[in-house]
């Protein structure tokens, strides 16, 4: 259900100028990056794991109703062997649902114990079996049990209080909200439930949490469908980000954010969540998922940017080492045209310091694993990596060469060929602050190249050259 609404959503954006900035100042006026503290959060490097996404979106497109959707024990079973053996000796150490499959409260906590046919403890066991951890799709706002449910450590509060109130300060009081039941983080026992929520995760063995459709409940709007909910107020989402932030801190939990709209410079976001998306849904993938959807534009509300290359470059300001990290969505390699497609893809999200989040299938791989396994490129997610564009503008070619530095002083540059031909670059070292001539590597042909002040090369259609430096 959700995704049959994002592509509505999808086909009413390029309507929807009103928030679109001019294609002369794509940055539409960006704000700088939070001057506020990150709350001690940002250590962590990004995750590398694999998603259900793709299963489920294949089932939603083959008319498989909601109620009916499912990963079986089976399935489950198979694919994390599959990812033990293929993924995980390259640093990938997680599995994760996703929505779509009924997410399901079995018992008297009223928090969600059962995805589909298998219950959550099931499927940690199984992982754990493996060396592997369970990743959740889940929100510490949302009301999965009965009204009466009580909320542990309050006076006889229950779920049901927590649910809007005629009255509540809201932006659209005469709309109901689509899908969900929100937790209003101003009510009295929202604080206890959110801590709630992380403590009965981190007791299953859950240390990831990817929570979605947090624009909507921001302020209940969405820039292809229009309102879509109450919209719980700025001061409410800050609320319930803070309360998250506290808790998923006190019990380890790394906490993914999901569809927001990032306002005023990601403020909220980057300083209460570990990891924020930066773009559409990955949806049927290929190239334009990559980078050609809506290029070159930015949108005032999510998603900010219709691709990954320009979502990256667009918060490339905010995020950063020590900062929020940029989530690109889902890879499915599978739906992409040639290999240079499949390094560009995959070097984009270790370049801008993003998750490499497979969500490919194991039948639907093909003999594309191997670019989910290039370990020299890996080496930037273990030490936490992220680069920046050359320029930060959307409509500036330079936002192709991308360069950072190693934790051991070391440079890697990536160049990017967004174009549909062929196209030369070059670029002095200095141009990007390194002085006089350092060691070439390519990281993907695994070649030593000399020595240089500068990269000259000439890059084929949707081809990268990621280099290190030494």
């Amino acid at each position: 259900m959700k995704d049959i609404l994002l592509n509505i959503w999808m086909l009413c954006a390029t309507l929807c100028m009103g928030s679109c900035s001019s294609s002369d100042d794509p940055q539409g006026g960006q704000d700088n990056p939070p001057s506020q503290t990150d709350q001690g959060i940002h250590t962590v490097k990004a995750p590398l794991y694999w998603s259900i996404y793709e299963h489920c979106w294949k089932q939603e497109r083959a008319g498989v109703p909601s109620d009916k959707m499912d990963f079986t024990e089976k399935q489950w079973a198979e694919v994390i062997d599959w990812v033990a053996k293929e993924l995980k000796p390259y640093g990938y150490t997680m599995l994760c649902t996703d929505g779509f499959i009924p997410m399901l409260a079995t018992d008297a906590t009223g928090y969600m114990t059962q995805y589909g046919s298998v219950p959550l403890k099931k499927l940690v066991e199984m992982c754990r079996a493996k060396g592997l951890e369970l990743g959740v799709y889940d929100n510490p706002l949302w009301l999965h049990g009965p009204d009466n449910t009580p909320i542990a450590g309050t006076n006889g509060r229950t779920f049901g209080d927590l649910k809007y109130k005629n009255g509540d300060p809201v932006a659209h009081p005469d709309k109901g909200d689509l899908w969900f039941w929100w937790a209003v983080a101003t009510h009295d026992g929202a604080k206890e439930y959110i801590d709630g929520f992380f403590k009965h995760y981190s007791d299953l063995g859950i240390k990831y949490i990817r929570m979605d459709f947090l624009s909507w409940y921001e302020d209940g709007n969405d820039r292809g469908l229009g309102v879509v909910g109450r919209g719980y107020g700025r001061e409410c989402y800050e609320k319930a980000l803070q309360y998250i932030c506290e808790s998923a801190k006190k019990y380890g939990v790394f906490t993914s954010l999901v569809m927001p709209h990032l306002y005023k410079g990601a403020e909220l976001e980057s300083k209460y969540g570990h990891m924020a998306r930066i773009v559409a849904d990955t949806g049927n993938g290929g190239w334009g998922h990559i980078s050609d959807n809506d290029r070159r534009k930015s949108y005032g509300t999510w998603p900010n940017c219709n691709n990954q290359f320009d979502g990256f470059v667009y918060w490339s300001k905010v995020a950063g080492r020590g900062g929020m990290i940029m989530d690109g969505d889902f890879l499915r390699l599978n739906t992409l045209s040639t290999d240079a497609e499949r390094e560009f893809a995959v070097s984009l999200q270790l370049m801008a310091g993003g998750p490499v989040t497979v969500a490919d299938l194991p039948g639907s791989i093909g003999n594309h694993l191997k670019f989910y396994q290039n370990q020299e490129l890996l080496q930037l997610n273990k030490d936490r990596f992220a680069g920046k564009p050359l320029s930060n503008s959307l409509i500036d070619a330079k936002n192709q060469i991308w360069y950072g530095q190693m934790s051991d002083g070391s440079w890697v540059v990536g160049i990017f060929n967004r174009d549909n031909s062929q196209k030369s670059f070059s670029v002095k070292l200095s141009e990007l602050g390194i002085k006089g001539s350092r060691k070439m590597r390519d990281l993907w042909k695994h070649q030593d190249e000399g020595e240089a002040d500068r990269i000259d090369v000439t890059l084929g259609a949707h081809a990268c050259k990621i280099i290190k430096l030494n």
